[in-house]
């Protein structure tokens, strides 16, 4: 009997052993269910070739192609990967909608003896419950936001009150990317519905009873969208309010932000990316002091003329109250550690 699914914490108190998503490696990429593994029974190439069979010759044709290459791709994973398992193993396999390629897989499992079951409605189940609880529900935690100018180490603080026990969410970690438009980080983004699958393991170990502290943020962390609950709740959340000098905010995002300043030419086609907003004249200066490796004076420049300026004209048009200002000092260990227990205090 196929298993239905109805929230995480039930899946995971059905104590299966593992979580097996048959479907192609770039499905699987894009998204899956939480703690799922791996296993392709089509690769991407093989999936194209039989749906092209599917539509232009045969469906007949289509699965018996379609079967013998997922007999051949079974095989090879349990002879690979799976033969250390007794016989008591119980994993939970799907694939798209819980069909063929769950239902195949699954099969050759129980035969060998081992008590596979299939998740009913494949990961489109998944999909509907993270729509539904993203999409078509209410924020279900009150939200607190951590504000502030660029460079007040707010990513920082986070992951400091995080560690003293504050709930918090750490939207750009999640999100792969430092929320500027220097923001993008060594890899690629999550697909959309990975963020939000991420999101959704986060929000499962919410306690709805205390407030969780976010970074302020848009609606759009680099190329993904906050859910509309979400960015509703942290427009109307009160903010706690992190300042710190510029000097301090400039040292601070020289060395957050040194692996940019190595790469020239990816920085230098950021900067240029600025020219209609800063200005050529400007732009160039930048450029400037970038090939000459004064990056603590680029940074305290892009604060003066970018970053600041924007800040403040957002900021005009926030009438949220503020919970707490705290002072980052200069912005080293100590300093910040003493802004995340104050900032622990406000949320309490």
């Amino acid at each position: 009997m196929p298993y239905g699914f109805t929230d995480l914490a039930a899946l995971e108190a059905a104590g299966f052993d593992a979580i097996l998503d048959v479907r192609s490696p770039s499905e699987f990429a894009e998204d899956h269910v939480p703690g799922a593994i791996s296993m392709p029974v089509l690769s991407d190439a093989e999936r194209a070739e039989v749906g092209t069979i599917y539509v232009q010759d045969s469906p007949f044709m289509a699965r018996k192609i379609g079967a013998a290459l997922v007999a051949r791709n079974a095989a090879r994973h349990i002879e690979e990967r799976l033969m250390q398992h007794g016989g008591g193993w119980r994993p939970l396999v799907y694939c798209w909608r819980g069909g063929q390629r769950s239902g195949s897989f699954a099969s050759i499992l129980q035969q060998i003896g081992w008590r596979a079951e299939v998740l009913e409605g494949g990961y489109r189940t998944w999909r509907r419950h993270v729509v539904a609880r993203l999409y078509e529900a209410d924020w279900p935690v009150r939200v607190i936001r951590l504000d502030g100018f660029t460079g007040t180490a707010k990513t920082e603080v986070l992951t400091r009150v995080g560690a003293l026990g504050g709930q918090v969410i750490d939207l750009e970690g999640l999100a792969k990317h430092r929320g500027s438009i220097l923001g993008d980080v060594v890899g690629d983004q999550p697909a959309q519905k990975g963020f939000e699958t991420s999101l959704m393991s986060v929000l499962k170990r919410l306690d709805p009873a205390r407030p969780v502290l976010v970074e302020a943020e848009s609606a759009r962390i680099g190329t993904l969208r906050l859910p509309p609950a979400l960015w509703v709740a942290m427009r109307d959340a009160p903010r706690i309010v992190l300042e710190a000098e510029p000097s301090a905010r400039a040292r601070y995002l020289a060395g957050v932000y040194a692996d940019l300043v190595a790469d020239r030419e990816g920085l230098a086609r950021r900067l240029n990316g600025l020219r209609a907003l800063a200005g050529n004249a400007t732009v160039d200066d930048w450029l400037t002091l970038l090939d000459a490796g004064e990056a603590e004076a680029l940074a305290a420049s892009l604060i003066a003329v970018h970053y600041d300026p924007a800040y403040a004209r957002l900021r005009r048009a926030d009438d949220s109250p503020i919970l707490a200002t705290v002072d980052g000092g200069d912005l080293g260990a100590q300093s910040l550690d003493r802004a995340a227990a104050k900032v622990l205090a406000a949320l309490a």
